[in-house]
């Protein structure tokens, strides 16, 4: 009974962090969302997102977000894969992880000089006789960022489903006949189901409101809902316009949260094979 009257009161740090740095903020958010520029009481921000500029910003904002996601998990699957059957795989782990500690700035910068027309990409492609390329400022010089900062993110989860999971299952599966792909695709797939469903979590939302590497890596050319949001903040100083991208994306974000929730019921080895 002591514990239990006792209870709320460690409960008050968790309360007041969540209604001063969650809460709080996204009421601000929303109040902001509707006034206009001047000030005034409206509701034309809200009308304005649904234009077709905002739509098409919207729409691209998903597809690169998407296109993201789709290769973090091509490359972080069989990776994380690997990285289970090493000897020293926690080691290998944080060699992936330590990259992520590094200021995304920072970062940044690195590919604008590797990227450049006399960065080591180009002198590589001069060596191969295909000579200087435009790499910077481009789709693909955007995605491969991307990816290189969020690919720790996804690997993660994945490591942790893969290594959890009880390799019996595996066996059996190879010993009632079934081929290599259909083990993958019937039992260990199924399996790790909660480890993509984590990785694409942490990959997809983020990427939705990317706003430096669009601006340093691909020089503004791709918008996002991010890049978006810093204009009409910094540049435009439309506070209205902005917050309401803010809101949108926030209800972007929680509908991707909920498709991608997870519902274990049995832990990553106790799944059901269908």
């Amino acid at each position: 009974m002591k514990n239990n009257a006792s209870r709320p009161l460690y409960m008050i740090p968790y309360y007041l962090w969540i209604a001063l740095f969650v809460i709080a903020p996204i009421a601000l958010v929303v109040y902001y969302s509707f006034f206009d520029i001047s000030g005034n009481f409206t509701f034309s921000n809200y009308q304005n997102f649904f234009s077709s500029v905002y739509l098409r910003m919207t729409i691209s904002s998903f597809w690169y977000a998407f296109l993201i996601t789709l290769v973090c998990i091509l490359v972080a699957y069989p990776t994380a894969y690997w990285l289970t059957k090493t000897k020293h795989k926690q080691l290998w782990l944080l060699l992936i992880i330590i990259p992520s500690w590094i200021n995304l700035l920072l970062k940044a910068y690195a590919f604008i000089g590797i990227f450049g027309l006399y960065g080591p990409a180009n002198k590589f492609l001069e060596a191969i006789g295909i000579g200087k390329q435009q790499i910077l400022f481009t789709d693909a010089s955007f995605i491969f960022v991307a990816v290189y900062i969020f690919i720790p993110f996804m690997i993660l989860p994945i490591f942790n489903s893969l290594d959890k999971m009880n390799p019996g299952l595996i066996d059996a599966s190879r010993d009632l006949g079934a081929s290599a792909w259909v083990t993958f695709r019937r039992v260990i797939f199924p399996l790790t189901l909660n480890g993509v469903k984590s990785g694409i979590q942490a990959v997809f939302i983020p990427a939705l409101s990317l706003f430096v590497i669009t601006r340093l890596i691909t020089g503004n050319k791709v918008i996002t809902l991010g890049t978006a949001i810093e204009q009409q903040f910094l540049v435009t100083q439309n506070w209205g316009m902005g917050s309401t991208i803010a809101v949108f994306l926030i209800l972007f974000m929680i509908i991707v949260m909920m498709l991608t929730g997870q519902q274990d019921k049995g832990g990553a080895g106790n799944g059901k094979i269908k």
